[in-house]
């Protein structure tokens, strides 16, 4: 079965393909030229609706999955949030948006706190749209360590762990990550589906 990701987001293509390795898996931008989807809506699971719709609508019939995730911390108000992909500004880099937060946690005087990641996961079907979500936990830094990863992975110690994601091994966070947990979801939805 073909699935078609509607995103270009290089680290976030190669964790589903990753873990989607039985099925064929092809981002939007291979079939289309790409371009812009506005996000707006008011949590991850409306704007991973909004993408997987819009990607469905001009590849009707086909199996489009959308994602949309993020870091929130709750002591800042639970940001970055839905706005974690351009916290720094709409053309901000991963590492613009990391050293942003690590910045707000400094002008803070604070070195560690809780924090958590999500991801909700949109399918859109010729049966209709599906979702699922997954949720990591654990604390957030005020400095990066380790290179690892994507986005702020760096700054993110997973509950249970004393390393950030940025310096565990793929095969550790691929086993714990919030992504990772919806994508397994998403993948029983998938197998009732054909």
């Amino acid at each position: 079965m073909k699935i078609i990701l509607a995103s270009s987001n290089r680290g976030k293509v190669k964790e589903f393909k990753s873990w989607m390795s039985d099925f064929e898996v092809l981002t939007y931008s291979e079939i289309l030229k790409p371009f812009e989807i506005e996000e707006n809506g008011k949590s991850f699971k409306e704007n991973a609706i909004i993408k997987a719709k819009t990607i469905y609508e001009k590849l009707p019939g086909n199996i489009i999955l959308a994602d949309d995730s993020g870091i929130s911390v709750d002591v800042l108000g639970g940001i970055p949030g839905i706005y974690s992909a351009r916290f720094a500004g709409k053309d901000a880099s991963d590492k613009d948006n990391l050293f942003k937060l690590i910045n707000e946690l400094k002008k803070r005087n604070i070195k560690k706190t809780k924090a958590y990641y999500t991801a909700a996961i949109a399918l859109a079907t010729p049966y209709g749209i599906y979702t699922t979500h997954g949720f990591m936990y654990g604390d957030v830094i005020s400095e990066m360590r380790g290179n690892n990863g994507f986005g702020y992975d760096p700054m993110f110690i997973p509950q249970g762990f004393n390393k950030t994601l940025g310096e565990l091994a793929d095969s550790v966070k691929q086993g714990l990550s919030h992504r990772s947990k919806a994508l397994s979801l998403a993948k029983v939805l998938l197998k009732t589906l054909v």
